[in-house]
């Protein structure tokens, strides 16, 4: 009989369980009311009636349904919170496969419900919110609070939730997947459909395949006794069926590309709209819950919110748990949900921290909580899985033993192509800066392409403004090779109109607003240039030339100029000349300027030399759409024109402009005051952009590395730094603070085509070998005294030999000799042909070359000709001199070699360590006087000046600031006798 009984129990339930999908247990959802219904969520505020003390939202994640913190009375994290005093509202997006227009969602749109719905809530109650999310609801929890700059929050809590891809994926899995996999998926296809809520619950089901047949072997066996199945019998239709929707294909590519496979939790640099947006901007206390046996959201990838937001106190509740144990179940409701009350009210000064949370510093794991059912509890469980762990674990091992590998080999197929391109370009082969932006449009139309301002700017979008610009231009009567100046700061637009001359063919001639836009106008021979508003005054008073107004549409005072934003582009024809993109390597492509009044410079840049700079840089630094480029110098300097811009563009990164740095003292004259890094908003722009790679010139980054520590440059995301001409004891200093940034140092001309690249960073202040598919180079024997090349007996010029000083000579196409500077013939070879470069260089035994100094700055005292370079080397590795400068003073018809030091903070320079520092410097090529000044003079770029210096003669002694070398070699603090000798000693050269 009870046999009987128990069968036709399990038959009558298992009909209602097939017919109905579970049973009916007749329990009622909490109690809610929808405050508010908007077109991406509904807003439910939980125990309307009863509400009161602190306010916790609750967000959940996009493949599951609100009610995961109402599955039942057993079970409710609202019902928890609201007993213990807290007023719990959710968050609704719904079942996107039910709502209008819900399969087209966006992470923006979810992120953006949030925030409105934070804001009204603070308006319903008049209290900030404690901001609380579920897996990547927890994501979305962090991305809101960034975006609104913690305005609002009280605190951010989440559990299970990922802030850093990089440590590795969802799964188990390694996290090259993300870079080298998804980089492959094209964006139509990755956002072109939604994945239904059952392909997700089924992942998660695989997830742990024993314990999910495990439960249902255990639903099915008790399946006669409806009273014990009744408790879980909500949680389970949950789990297995009622608690999964679609996710969204366009919220889903979003979220692959910008935080699976760009990593931006981490690094910073999302886009949510049209604003760029960073974890770092979070200041509100976070609170993590992390699951130590946790599969989805691994515990290194949740704490990563340490490093993601630098400024934040982060506290943390560490269970044994997984990823839905820490919201669901037993555990949640004893532990995780008590705590989040706790939590609250002790924010609100009400009672003390929760002892299962603890707040963290730096890097330091906490204590984990005890063990659900002890340690014998936690072994049973742990032995459930072993089989399952067994085998990820050696999948896990067997990538990190090819992770090495396979990042070489991905970057040598990356960079492969790049180079091959580089060496295949002839004069006659199409190639121009506008022709790569079309490609990378092409390929990826709504990546970003720029950010500026804290907005981001996409490929599709650009080329829009382009292309109106081209028109815009060719109304004017611009065609192709035409030289047009362009007088604009570093802003979107004179970004538009650069490309915008290079689609059309013609030069782009950037004149430096703080230059002398006159002169260069003149030197270049320009009769049109367009100016923005900020610079329209100045260019309405260039004589000679016609004038036109680009940008600030509708805004401001626009002046005398001719306006082009009246320019309808739709209506203006193209003419049948018009080809987009013609111009070709050989073609003059910009015209930049260096130095200023007598020794003002143009140097004309080809097309072929502008790309030998934007590949070389993309290969050299390994760019890729997962980099931010950030250009420190103006758009008019040569480094962001040919590094920043040409390697972001090569490289398929996104370019990041600097915002403008303030004047600051120490410039030349009135007219070209030098910037400087403002920290605060270097880093600040760093982590709101996701910086990977920053550019530098000369001693830019001097001033960032001898500010204050910054909280935002904790745990920052920049990895190279990348310029030329910082000196070698920056360079280190640069690499000990922001490690594991490191320096990545080239050597170039404007004009010509050798590049030198220290690519493995191993010896600071080296200059590295040449680049693949730039011009070869020779190191040659030369005569300082002639300034001519030494010669053999066979009448060709003499390599130098290891370790020996010589002059860098470049080879020159032979096509390309007319327009070199300095060309010689017959160098090596009957019919070879080479530039001086003007650089003297020595080369180590390995092959890589050092600078040793310019023809120009060579010192020609009464002894012989002094280098800079080995003098500043030396200096410049005392630990406590900010800056070295190496200069000649004129001693009659000679000069003394002299080197002026800045020092670091309350550093104090002693002859002692001056001595024992020159002493690996050649004794002939030591400096005659050392003396400490308050700073250095550096150009606008932030190259040293040393004409003050030089004009300033022989520092007065006496003044404990200057010392000499005497006939010992030593150094001591100058006098006057020793003053009167180094006088003495170049009038007497003049009377012989």
């Amino acid at each position: 009989m009870r046999l009987g009984s128990r069968l036709g129990s399990t038959a009558q339930n298992a009909l209602e369980v097939a017919r109905f999908g579970g049973f009916d247990t007749d329990e009622d959802a909490s109690p809610c009311e929808v405050v508010t219904e908007q077109r991406v969520y509904r807003l439910r505020h939980y125990f309307p009636e009863s509400a009161g003390g602190p306010v916790v939202l609750l967000v959940p994640p996009l493949m599951i349904t609100a009610e995961v913190y109402d599955i039942s009375s057993r079970v409710s994290a609202v019902g928890v919170l609201r007993d213990l005093g807290v007023d719990p509202w959710v968050v609704d997006f719904g079942a996107p496969e039910r709502e209008p227009g819900g399969l087209e969602r966006t992470v923006s749109d979810h992120v953006l419900a949030v925030s409105d719905a934070v804001d009204r809530i603070r308006k319903a109650t008049g209290r900030d919110v404690h901001l609380a999310g579920y897996s990547q609801g927890g994501m979305f929890v962090y991305q809101a609070a960034a975006y609104r700059r913690s305005e609002g929050i009280e605190s951010v809590v989440t559990f299970g939730s990922p802030a850093d891809t990089s440590v590795g994926l969802p799964f188990g899995l390694p996290s090259w997947l993300a870079s080298e996999g998804v980089e492959r998926i094209p964006d139509a296809l990755l956002g072109a459909f939604a994945v239904p809520g059952w392909v997700t619950r089924l992942g998660f089901q695989a997830l742990s395949p024993v314990k999910s047949v495990r439960s249902r072997v255990d639903f099915i066996l008790q399946l006669h006794d409806r009273e014990r199945l009744a408790p879980r019998e909500r949680q389970r239709r949950f789990l297995e069926r009622e608690g999964w929707v679609s996710w969204p294909g366009p919220a889903l590519a979003e979220f692959i590309r910008q935080f699976i496979q760009h990593n931006r939790m981490l690094t910073g640099g999302f886009v949510i709209g049209d604003r760029l947006v960073t974890l770092a901007d979070i200041t509100c206390p976070v609170l993590t819950f992390v699951g130590e046996v946790d599969e989805i959201a691994a515990p290194p990838m949740v704490r990563g919110i340490r490093r993601a937001a630098p400024r934040a106190q982060v506290y943390e509740a560490s269970l044994r748990a997984g990823h839905f144990g820490l919201v669901v179940g037993s555990l949640a409701i004893g532990r995780t949900w008590p705590a989040v009350a706790g939590w609250a009210k002790w924010r609100a000064g009400d009672g003390d921290l929760p002892d299962i949370v603890a707040p963290v510093a730096g890097d330091e794991e906490s204590v984990p909580a005890g063990l659900p059912g002890g340690s014998a509890g936690y072994g049973l469980q742990l032995a459930m899985g072993v089989g399952a762990s067994a085998a990820r674990s050696a999948f896990r091992t067997a990538s990190r033993a090819v992770h090495g590998t396979r990042q070489l080999t991905g970057e040598a197929a990356q960079n492969l192509p790049r180079l091959a391109r580089l060496e295949r370009i002839q004069s006659d082969t199409r190639m121009s800066m506008g022709l790569l932006l079309d490609e990378q449009a092409g390929r990826r139309p709504g990546d970003v392409f720029f950010l500026y301002q804290g907005r981001a700017h996409t490929h599709d979008a650009a080329k829009r403004r382009i292309d109106a610009v081209v028109r815009g231009l060719i109304h004017i009567g611009v065609r192709r090779g035409d030289a047009v100046g362009v007088l604009m700061g570093t802003r979107p637009t004179a970004l538009a109109l650069v490309a915008a001359l290079s689609r059309l063919g013609a030069v782009a001639v950037l004149l430096r607003p703080d230059g002398d836009p006159a002169a260069e106008a003149r030197l270049s021979g320009v009769t049109r240039v367009i100016a923005d508003p900020e610079h329209a005054a100045r260019a309405a008073k260039l004589d000679g030339v016609d004038g036109y107004l680009l940008g600030g549409a509708g805004r401001g005072e626009r002046g005398p100029l001719t306006d082009m934003e009246i320019i309808d582009a739709e209506r203006v024809a193209l003419p049948g000349w018009y080809r987009p993109n013609p111009g070709r390597a050989g073609d003059l492509a910009f015209v930049v300027f260096t130095g200023d009044g007598e020794h003002l410079r143009a140097s004309r840049v080809t097309n072929r030399r502008w790309a030998l700079s934007a590949f070389g840089t993309a290969s050299s630094a390994s760019l890729s759409s997962s980099d931010t480029v950030y250009s420190i110098t103006p758009l008019q300097h040569p480094s962001a024109l040919l590094m920043s811009l040409g390697g972001a563009v090569a490289g398929g990164a996104r370019l990041a402009l600097a915002s403008a740095h303030a004047p600051a003292p120490g410039g030349r004259g009135g007219t070209s005051p030098h910037t400087e890094i403002d920290p605060e908003t270097f880093w600040d722009e760093a982590r709101r952009y996701g910086v990977t790679v920053a550019s530098y010139t000369w001693t830019l980054l001097r001033d960032l590395v001898n500010a204050p520590p910054n909280p935002a440059e904790r745990h920052h995301a920049v990895r190279l730094f990348i310029g030329s001409g910082m000196p070698r004891g920056l360079w280190r200093r640069v690499e000990d603070r922001f490690a594991p940034a490191r320096v990545l140092e080239f050597y170039a001309s404007t004009e010509g085509e050798s590049v030198l690249v220290n690519l493995s960073g191993k010896k600071p202040g080296s200059l590295g070998r040449p680049l693949p598919g730039s011009a070869g180079v020779r190191l040659a024997r030369y005569d300082l005294e002639s300034g001519r090349l030494e010669e053999g007996p066979d009448g060709f010029a003499v390599e130098c030999e290891a370790g020996e000083i010589g002059m860098l000579l470049a080879r020159v196409r032979l096509a390309a000799v007319g327009t070199a500077a300095r060309p010689v013939r017959g160098v090596f070879a009957p019919e070879d042909a080479w530039t001086i470069t003007g650089d003297l260089f020595r080369r180590d035994a390995d092959g890589d070359f050092w600078l040793v100094g310019r023809e120009a700055e060579l010192i020609r005292t009464a002894e012989g000709i002094v280098p800079p370079g080995p003098i500043r080397d030396a200096l410049g590795d005392l630990p406590y001199i900010d800056t070295v400068a190496v200069y000649g003073i004129p001693v009659g018809e000679a000069e003394a070699a002299a080197a002026a030091v800045s020092l670091r903070d309350a550093g104090e320079l002693k002859p002692l360590d001056l001595s024992e520092a020159l002493l690996r410097v050649e004794p002939g090529l030591r400096p005659a006087i050392v003396r400490v000044v308050d700073e250095v003079p550096v150009t606008a770029g932030r190259r040293l000046r040393i004409e003050p210096l030089r004009d300033e003669g022989v520092p007065p002694a006496g003044d404990g600031r200057t010392y000499y070398r005497d006939k010992a070699g030593a150094y001591r603090p100058l006098t006057a006798a020793a003053r009167r000798r180094i006088l003495a000693a170049g009038a007497a050269r003049e009377a012989r």
